[in-house]
């Protein structure tokens, strides 16, 4: 950990500008080779549900390693058999890649453009070094490698167009728009529900029962932390999403257990202000705005009508609010 805040030198990694050019040939074979294998990782990650995009990954694979080959072989002539040791990580200025099993965490469009970072970076850093270089070999040798990025990256685009064009890539883009919506959206609307509707008659019964903001802001606080808990929970633990297709059991119960807590203390929050009346008054305004949200998002996401949606859900909440209130007042 530390060697991140020392210098190049105390770290133990070399500066870019210090590499021989023996060194840097070696560099870029082994950063072509590493990149191909994550392209791989990616295309098997992709092929069940995804087979078009796995395919773009696994020719984008084969033109990694067919610059590693023309590389590897260069650097024979020149240099001889023995490639040395020499990755990116060994270089302090040099750009790096994410863990590659953290692609099991990521969705189709942001494989996509991971992808496209990658051979971006590469090719950036490469036009920037040989700005700096002083070596006319050297820079000539830096400029052939970002000309092969740029390369990489039209041949990916070309790519797309060949296995994503038509109906194979609306069918992928269909597939992982779905998956969003089970993942994400459909636990985290539920979440969101629960916590501005059910929450509403016990913030707002103690509030018109004490007409104390703090002891109404504690009650709403605990109810919505506790909601979200509950939730939260309830939604990891009841459905590990292999048969049901919906997801990381761990995702979907964040997005449920956060909106959950979200939606009471919303309309908790208010009562932080010492004047009772006035923090009802927000909070009413916070409720309102609220409800009118989740419509919106039934009706953005879900595609429930408007009016129907708008309808539910302020009818649930008023009742439940009304009962609060009635309750509160008694």
């Amino acid at each position: 950990m530390l060697s991140r805040f020392l210098p190049a030198g105390l770290s133990g990694r070399r500066r870019f500008d210090s590499l021989s050019e023996r060194e840097i040939l070696a560099l870029a074979i082994a950063s072509e080779e590493e990149d191909g294998r994550i392209y791989a990782v990616y295309a098997e990650r992709l092929r069940k549900d995804y087979p078009a995009s796995a395919a773009v990954f696994d020719g984008m694979a084969g033109e990694e390693d067919e610059h590693r080959r023309r590389l590897l072989e260069d650097y024979r002539r020149r240099f001889g058999e023995v490639v040395v040791p020499i990755r990116r990580e060994h270089v302090a200025d040099f750009y790096q890649r994410r863990p590659v099993w953290l692609v099991e965490t990521l969705g189709l469009d942001r494989i996509r453009e991971e992808a496209a970072a990658m051979e971006r970076q590469a090719r950036d850093f490469y036009v920037a070094a040989a700005g700096r270089s002083t070596d006319a070999q050297t820079r000539g040798l830096l400029g052939d490698l970002a000309r092969a990025e740029a390369g990489h990256e039209s041949k990916a685009e070309e790519l797309v167009e060949d296995h994503l064009k038509g109906e194979a890539g609306s069918t992928e883009d269909a597939a992982a728009h779905r998956q969003f919506l089970l993942t994400w959206v459909q636990p985290g609307l539920a979440g969101l529900m629960d916590g501005s509707v059910s929450t509403l008659a016990p913030i707002f019964a103690t509030a018109f029962a004490t007409q104390n903001p703090w002891t109404t802001f504690l009650v709403g606080l605990s109810a919505s932390v506790g909601a979200g808990i509950s939730m939260g929970f309830t939604e990891a633990a009841h459905d590990d999403g292999k048969l049901s297709g919906r997801g990381s059991p761990l995702k979907r119960g964040l997005a449920s257990g956060v909106m959950t807590a979200l939606g009471g203390l919303g309309h908790a929050l208010p009562y932080l202000i010492p004047s009772f009346w006035t923090a009802t008054a927000i909070a009413l305004v916070v409720v309102f705005v609220e409800l009118w949200a989740i419509a919106w998002i039934q009706n953005r996401y879900m595609e429930t009508p408007f009016a129907r949606a708008a309808f539910q859900v302020v009818l649930g909440g008023g009742l439940v609010l009304a009962a609060g209130i009635l309750i509160g007042g008694a």
